[in-house]
């Protein structure tokens, strides 16, 4: 794992993937992790409170959790679905990530501007491996993070929210263990596992280093990958059918 530690404060219409190009020599089969904030920077995604009015339920849920009415008015309105409305607001997000605030965050942005998550961070992460293809002539793949608590556990870890030329599971069904004993439900994720792994290096605060490079995994697809592959199936998802009942039983 090697850490970019040249990166420039990110503008809007920043190109990253030149950034990336002229602070390291890439080699084939680079794997590019990138925070999801300098992408959302580079994009534009900012945002203020000014004309935003909230309605009933965003009032409802930001007296209960103690945030202002239009900043909850933000986050229902970039989400497909309100899971947990108290003590924090938990939504899958249009794009979607399960995640607390929709992923709003206000950290390492102007005072009075908040920054959403990239529109389409499967987009983003494509366009920045053709970018450095076509600038470097080798083939990357890009890995897109966030940090996301997770339940049961304290801490937070980097997730993959948009990933490019990368498989983000394998697939271990029909191998067999130490012992001869066939797999039969074992899938790594692999997108997540690089994203908490470059995340030691990346850091947070005012000490962040935003892109990290992995080399000499050899995991460089071909395919047309989509980071929605390490969503579970609504029909699967049991935490989300238990919220569900505990929201509609409430």
């Amino acid at each position: 794992m090697i850490p970019l530690n040249d990166i420039p404060i990110i503008e809007e219409g920043d190109d990253i993937a030149d950034i990336v190009c002229k602070s390291i020599s890439i080699r084939d089969e680079d794997i590019i992790i990138i925070a999801s904030t300098i992408i959302a920077k580079s994009e534009g995604e900012f945002f203020s409170l000014e004309n935003i009015k909230p309605g009933n339920k965003a009032i409802k849920i930001a007296n209960r959790c103690n945030m202002k009415p239009e900043l909850v008015q933000a986050i229902l309105d970039r989400s497909n679905e309100c899971l947990i409305e108290a003590p924090f607001i938990l939504v899958e997000h249009k794009n979607g990530s399960i995640c607390v605030n929709a992923g709003v965050d206000d950290s390492n942005v102007e005072s009075g501007l908040y920054l959403d998550l990239p529109k389409d961070s499967d987009r983003s992460a494509r366009e920045i491996s053709g970018r450095i293809t076509e600038l470097t002539s080798h083939n990357v793949s890009v890995i897109i993070t966030d940090t996301n608590g997770r339940a049961f556990r304290n801490g937070q870890i980097a997730v993959a929210v948009g990933i490019a030329n990368i498989e983000p599971i394998r697939d271990w069904v029909g191998e067999k263990d130490l012992f001869g004993n066939e797999l039969q439900i074992t899938q790594e994720a692999i997108a997540d596992e690089l994203a908490a792994a470059a995340n030691l290096l990346m850091g947070e605060g005012n000490g962040g280093t935003p892109v990290i490079i992995i080399r000499g995994m050899n995991l460089f697809s071909n395919k047309k990958c989509s980071v929605k592959e390490l969503y579970r199936d609504n029909e699967q998802d049991i935490i989300r059918k238990g919220l569900n009942a505990l929201k509609n039983n409430s």
